[in-house]
């Protein structure tokens, strides 16, 4: 879909911080239908772009102009709430806010579709997850132009990332996502806006998916090279020119020696703009030869009366990478702790190696945001110890992409995502038989991202990873433990087996409930039994509709693996005919659905 005409134009935008420049000059418009990806690494700028156009931060230079009459609606990172409020009284107040007198009309669809059910409960105790689907529920209601979502895929469980993705899709309204999430990235945008200082005009922006945004990313970095390379051959030779004493006595000598200063110039430009670092993480492991590193057998937690699961036969070894899914609630941060050792099963056994060392990383992580960088890094001095190494603290920094500057600058001055890259820092110097990591993919940009990817990948102990990141769990588990939030877990291939399963157990009756009392059967109805006109070839099509349903529904599963083989992820024209294909077979379900309603319309009269 090509968007639309602009509602909101961003004109020679700038923002700096003190000496540390964010973005300079900056131009882009957000147009009807336009779902913007915004990425670009830690610390440039993408929080505070999304704050400047909510009209909640000041800019140094340059112009945000909105379209007369248009409404925008922001949502933050971090879901706050006004204490003592229910969820009626924070829909109901969003949805005052609108200027469309029809919006309280889509109030209940909104409101089914992001799966509230008891209006009436207090939002202080909704989790992290459901505060998130609060907010944006929140933001729909008002029914705005331009929504701005900050890392809305943050606490979401998986459900939740797809129900969100089927929102922002079927909604219409314009929307500016920032999310480091690649495959709701795909799913979502049909435009692709990356902020970096790596490009000339400060953002590199594409039409399409992120697999086509990868596509013209490389092609544009490839041209950019041939001319760096280009003008280094060229520059050398202006160079050796100067050096022969090229006077600049004629016009023609002079405008040789400018000509060689331009290039030296757009040399040294394009040499900074194409200068990128990348964290260099590497998990340190013990040297142990254990072959069992933890067994659980038929374990099992309840909590409350109520039981998260149970049964759970399973084996740690080294080299065992488990990806641990489930809906928010089911259980995945107190299996965590079991393994670890702060909760004690309900039933069942734990058994571990002896002196086994395992490290976990809480999502609920936290810095003290008063101590500065130096400190957080290095506690006991200027240096660390890292596999038998002493570091300085500054070439730790630097290793994490913190400049010297930033060594005496509180941590609470530094970004998500740096400071979740402080947290892997400190991480990382402890050896490990066993990584338990609990999300630890948020605020992380796409390159770290990537460089977390394979050092886990290379780790040789055993890891067990919570994450909301279907790629991620994709590319590095070989096995998934799911929990389906009702007391049953299983193990699978991947992800998309686990979704099949659970999408399975949604579909099945609840045996355990005694049946509903017959109603009385009342006498047959002439005129109703007129009122059912289908054609023989109707009636034909109507009888098949569910198998023909049922198979195009299997023919969308299949074609969604497919597009989701993380073997395909790394070749934009094969994911891109992929999703392509995807999409094709979920027009052939909408289509099918839509054609049994006007069956059934008919036929009821």
């Amino acid at each position: 879909m090509v968007p639309g005409p602009p509602i909101l134009t961003v004109s020679g935008l700038s923002k700096s911080f003190g000496a540390q420049l964010l973005f300079r000059d900056i131009r882009f418009t957000v147009g009807e239908g336009a779902r913007i990806g915004l990425i670009g690494p830690n610390g440039s700028g993408k929080s505070t772009l999304l704050q400047i156009l909510a009209g909640l931060r000041d800019y140094d230079a340059g112009e945000v102009a909105l379209r007369k009459r248009a409404r925008l609606c922001y949502v933050a990172q971090d879901s706050l709430f006004a204490p003592g409020l229910t969820v009626r009284q924070v829909v109901d107040g969003g949805a005052a806010k609108s200027l469309d007198p029809e919006s309280a009309s889509h109030v209940p669809e909104i409101l089914g579709r992001a799966g509230f059910t008891d209006l009436d409960q207090q939002v202080d105790a909704l989790s992290g997850g459901w505060k998130k689907r609060l907010a944006i529920v929140e933001a729909l209601v008002q029914h705005p132009d331009v929504l701005l979502l900050d890392e809305p895929t943050n606490h979401l469980d998986l459900a939740g990332i797809e129900w969100l993705e089927g929102m922002l899709s079927d909604v219409g309204t314009a929307s500016i996502v920032v999310s480091h999430d690649r495959y709701f990235l795909e799913n979502v945008t049909n435009v692709m806006i990356e902020l970096s200082r790596a490009y000339p005009d400060g953002l590199l922006q594409v039409e399409g998916s992120y697999s086509r945004f990868l596509e013209k990313k490389s092609e544009f970095l490839a041209a950019q090279s041939k001319r760096q390379e280009a003008l280094e051959n060229r520059v050398r030779g202006e160079i050796e020119w100067l050096r022969r004493g090229a006077k600049a006595r004629t016009r023609k000598s002079k405008a040789r020696i400018d000509t060689a200063n331009a290039m030296i110039g757009e040399l040294a430009d394009l040499e900074t703009r194409s200068r990128s670092g990348t964290a260099s993480i590497d998990f340190s492991a013990t040297d142990r030869r254990t072959k069992r590193l933890v067994e659980l057998e038929g374990a099992g937690i309840e909590l409350g009366g109520r039981k998260l699961f149970g049964n759970l036969n399973l084996v740690v070894m080294p080299g065992t990478r488990i990806g641990l899914v489930g809906p928010n609630g089911s259980g995945k941060t107190t299996l965590l702790r079991l393994l670890v050792g702060e909760r004690e099963p309900s039933e069942g056994i734990v058994k571990k190696a002896d002196a086994l060392r395992l490290v976990y990383f809480d999502q609920n992580r936290r810095l003290d945001p008063e101590v500065t960088l130096r400190r957080a890094l290095a506690p006991d001095g200027d240096s660390i110890i890292y596999q038998d190494r002493v570091i300085h603290v500054a070439g730790w920094a630097a290793r994490f992409l913190f400049n010297n500057e930033q060594l005496n600058q509180p941590v609470g001055r530094l970004s998500g995502g740096e400071r979740a890259r402080v947290l892997i820092a400190k991480l990382m110097l402890e050896p490990a038989d066993v990584l338990l990591l609990d999300e630890p993919t948020n605020d992380l940009d796409i390159p770290t991202l990537e460089i977390l990817e394979e050092s886990l990948l290379e780790f040789p102990g055993a890891l067990v990873l919570v994450t909301h990141d279907r790629y991620l769990l994709d590319r590095v588990s070989t096995t998934v433990l799911g929990l389906d939030g009702e007391g049953e877990c299983g193990q699978f291939a991947d992800y998309a087996q686990w979704s099949a399963w659970m999408a399975e157990r949604r579909k099945k009756p609840d045996l355990d409930k005694a049946p509903a009392a017959a109603a009385p059967v009342a006498p047959p109805n002439p005129a109703a039994a007129s009122k059912k006109k289908l054609s023989y070839l109707e009636q034909r099509e109507f009888d098949g509709m569910e198998a023909r349903i049922a198979a195009a529904e299997a023919d969308l599963d299949a074609k969604r693996k497919a597009a989701e083989d993380p073997g395909i992820m790394s070749n934009g024209a094969a994911l891109q005919a992929a999703y392509a294909a995807m999409q094709d077979a979920q027009k052939v379900v909408d289509g099918l659905y839509e054609r049994w309603a006007e069956l059934e319309a008919k036929l009821s009269g």
